[in-house]
Formats: C-alpha cells, structure tokens, sequence
C-alpha cells in the first residue's frame, strides 16, 4: 500500500481540515443566516473515537497536517481531550485550529497544553459596531481571546480577514497596524459564493490584486514564506515580521497545488470547497469496517477530488453553508 495519498492529478493530499461541529456562536452574513438552525444532530457527529480513527488512517497514509475547525470549534464539549489524542499520533507534525476566538480565553491554555500550536482566528473588523453587523457579536470577547493566545505561546497567530467591497476594505490598512503592533500574521481572503449566504456576498467581493497594489503604495513590500499547508501566497512589509498572506479562489485559483480535503463533522470528506464530490465515511464506521479496509476506503476517497472548483462558471452549484463543510 502507497504511503503516500496522489489524487488522480498528480497532486499529494498532506492537509486535513477536521471540523468538529458545524455550530457557531456567531453568525457573520456571509456564512450563515442570523435564524440559521438546521444544524445537524449530535448523534449525527463523528465521536471522538470515530474521528481518531479516520484521522489515524489520514496520518497513516501520509496525512502531516491537521486543522480542526468548525463551525466553531470551541464550541465541541471536551476538545483539548479530543486535540491532545490527535496530537498523540505518530506521524502527524502539525495540529493547528481555526477559531472565532470567543471562547479562547477559556480553553487556549488547554488547547496549547493539548498539543495545538498554530492557530487562525477570523476578525473581519477592529470596529466594535461594524464588528457587530457584520457577525451579531463582541469585538471585546474576540481581542481578548487573541491576547490570551498570545499568553500562551501559540505561533503563529494568523489573523483572517474577508475582504468585502464597501464594508471593511477601508480598514485593511488598520488591519495591518494592529497585526504589526502584536506580531500577529495577517491573511486576507476573497469572498467565495458557498451557499446562500456566499452568493449573496458576491456583490462585495474584491480583487486582491487590487488591494496588493494599494498596500504596496504605502508598505515596501518584499518575498515572504509561512510554514504551514495553506493556499496563502505571503509577502512581508520590510522592516517589520509582519507577513501578510492573500488567498485568492477567484482571482488567481490555487487549484493546482491544493493538497488538502475536510472532514465535516458528519463523517463526509469532501474533496474540493467548490464542488460537490464527497464520500461518507460515517456509515461505514457504524457498520464496523476493519483497520484495513478503512485504509483502502480512504485511498478510494482520494481518486473523487476534482481538478478544480467552478466559483466563476458555477457559482450556483455550492447549496451547503461553509459552517456545513468545514472551514
């Protein structure tokens, strides 16, 4: 058996993205409906065990990094025990999490103690009302969770921002301040149409390369690299340690490089953000498949990924919310 997970285009799967919940505390516009509630059911999520297995197979298969995301993950009750046991396993090298960080102020001692090194946090706006419109939610909680991690150690701390045409892209040069003042990583990210929610955010979409341009009147802007499996294409502001990465699906798509799929908290894998090709790995954990077959089941999982998503010729075909796929 191949250690090594090739999809039928030549690319290495290295990167799982494992959501544990498809909840959320907040309910940002452009990813679910403020009277959203069709959540699935716990008995419907993958348990601990379960998901220890699946990854256990993804790391045996060659599978090096990890991210746990939701919904939002620290929503899941008794994560750090879930992050600590994944962290355990041979072979996986990076365990990282994705979070809105309102709740990390409680658990990132624990989550670090687990194991858990590199972390992102979604933070759209540094202004408390626009913040509020934007998710339902309190900028205060978020800043705080941030500076918790800080405390902990986490490195690095990358922060996530969606760029949205007449909404916060006046506040990107901010961004970049505050990022530079606590040594944090700065992302900035295209809106995608996933849903309805998304689609109806297209109208606020931006092209990176615009807002490249812009910052680079302001900032010297040189090469820059981040460890990490991501599709985020870095430079770094000279003089300072702040790389700030631009992750691009509509403007320049990634699809050649990707080397990831997610793992919905439901046991579906999906292959690709922007396409539907998927593979249910929950009934077949429920009806007692072997170690084995498990391990050629994932292999066969890997031949469904798609070359490339379709967000400019499709934009209609993604009906399921990100917070249902896994972020």
């Amino acid at each position: 058996m191949s250690t090594d997970l090739i999809d039928p285009f030549g690319r290495t799967v290295e990167y799982v993205r494992l959501s544990v919940t498809d909840r959320c505390d907040l309910r940002c516009f452009y990813c679910l409906p403020g009277d959203y509630r069709d959540f699935s059911e716990p008995e419907e999520w993958l348990t601990f065990a379960e998901i220890e297995r699946v990854i256990g197979a993804f790391v045996s298969l060659g599978v090096r990094r990890v991210r746990i995301t939701g919904g939002e993950p620290l929503v899941r009750k008794n994560l750090p025990e879930l992050a600590g046991n994944l962290a355990s396993i041979p072979g996986l090298l990076d365990l990282s999490l994705s979070t809105n960080a309102v709740g990390l102020t409680r658990h990132a001692g624990a989550l670090s103690a687990a194991g858990v090194r590199r972390i992102n946090v979604s933070l759209d706006s540094l202004r408390t009302e626009r913040f509020k419109q934007i998710t339902r939610g309190n900028l205060e909680k978020v800043i705080a969770g941030l500076m918790a991690a800080k405390q902990n150690g986490f490195s690095p701390i990358k922060i996530n921002m969606v760029v949205m045409k007449g909404v916060n892209d006046d506040e990107i040069e901010d961004m970049v301040e505050f990022c530079i003042e606590h040594h944090f990583t700065l992302r900035l990210i295209e809106t995608m149409p996933i849903g309805d929610t998304g689609r109806s955010a297209t109208s606020y979409y931006v092209d990176l390369q615009k807002i490249k341009a812009r910052l680079a009147e302001r900032y010297e802007l040189i090469p820059g690299v981040m460890p990490g499996g991501g599709p985020a294409r870095y430079v770094q502001v000279a003089g300072t340690e702040l790389r700030i990465g631009f992750i691009t699906p509509i403007s320049q798509h990634f699809c050649e490089t990707c080397n990831r799929v997610r793992l919905a908290v439901d046991g579906t894998l999906y292959l690709c953000l922007g396409q539907e090709h998927k593979f249910e790995f929950r009934p077949l954990l429920r009806a007692g498949i072997s170690d084995a077959e498990l391990l050629d089941t994932v292999q066969h999982a890997i031949t469904l990924k798609p070359e490339r998503h379709e967000f400019r010729e499709r934009p209609q075909q993604i009906v399921r919310f990100m917070a249902r796929t896994g972020g």
